[in-house]
């Protein structure tokens, strides 16, 4: 076996499984542990998987410049679970030939984890981390949208980013949200929010991913009503309250087990 082929197969493994030692590895491969240890070097240098005492697990998504350590890296890590299992139950609605939107959050971040290994489909991002990582995915086609750079988590932003973004015409918009109530959904940064506004006038459905803590955590600034929503993914049920309020404004709720 090649060890490209053989590369791709290790971290194949690592992600459905999460966590394998390099004894597994080697017997399921028919390699030594010495050639074994040598790729998930070679992976862990490359972001593909996380090296561990006796083995690999998933890598966690990161900044491209590893001097950037501001908030937003901070929140990436917050509830990470969680997030991963939204984004891999996300993953799943898409196929080959889709045009996907997918906004700067860390929810899309993990999103993006996940895009770097589906085939065929087309993204336009403001968000530079989100770019890297989606452009890996075999076939796939990424656009970078342009703007004012917002080093604390790498993103394209302003008049320019908005400007460009009236350009394409997407299927789908997958956004992050600060927050999700009874009135819509909510961010907290007003040049972001534009961007989402901006992604949903362009799309034909929107998909939120959100983990259970953004239900009704009081965001600031509105960015779209519910009816703006197809669907929201999640990993629990939202409150009573938002579950209604999703419900009448005709957006399904997928809760990733």
């Amino acid at each position: 076996m090649r060890p490209t082929i053989r590369r791709e197969r290790i971290e194949q493994v690592v992600r459905e499984r999460e966590r394998v030692t390099v004894d597994a590895l080697a017997e399921l491969l028919g390699t030594s542990r010495e050639t074994i240890r040598r790729d998930l070097t070679d992976l862990a240098e490359r972001g593909r998987v996380r090296k561990i005492h006796g083995g690999a697990t998933i890598s966690e998504p990161r900044l491209p410049d590893a001097d950037i350590e501001g908030s937003f890296q901070g929140r990436l890590l917050e509830n990470a679970d969680a997030k991963r299992t939204v984004a891999r139950r996300a993953i799943q609605l898409f196929q080959p030939g889709d045009t996907l939107f997918v906004d700067t959050g860390t929810t899309t971040l993990w999103f993006a984890e996940e895009l770097s290994t589906a085939t065929g489909l087309t993204i336009i991002t403001n968000s530079a981390a989100i770019a890297a990582l989606a452009a890996r995915g075999p076939s796939s086609s990424t656009f970078l949208i342009g703007g004012e750079y917002r080093a604390d988590g790498t993103e394209n932003l302003g008049p320019l980013a908005v400007e460009q973004i009236s350009q394409f015409h997407a299927v789908h918009a997958v956004l992050a949200v600060g927050s999700i109530e009874t009135v819509g959904i909510l961010d907290y940064d007003v040049r972001e929010a534009d961007v989402a506004r901006a992604m949903i006038a362009q799309a034909k459905s929107v998909t939120v991913l959100a983990d259970a803590t953004k239900f009704g955590r009081g965001g600031l600034i509105k960015v779209a009503p519910l009816d703006a929503v197809s669907r929201v993914v999640t990993e629990a049920e939202p409150p009573d309250d938002i579950a209604a309020a999703l419900k009448d404004a005709g957006a399904e709720i997928i809760v990733a087990s």
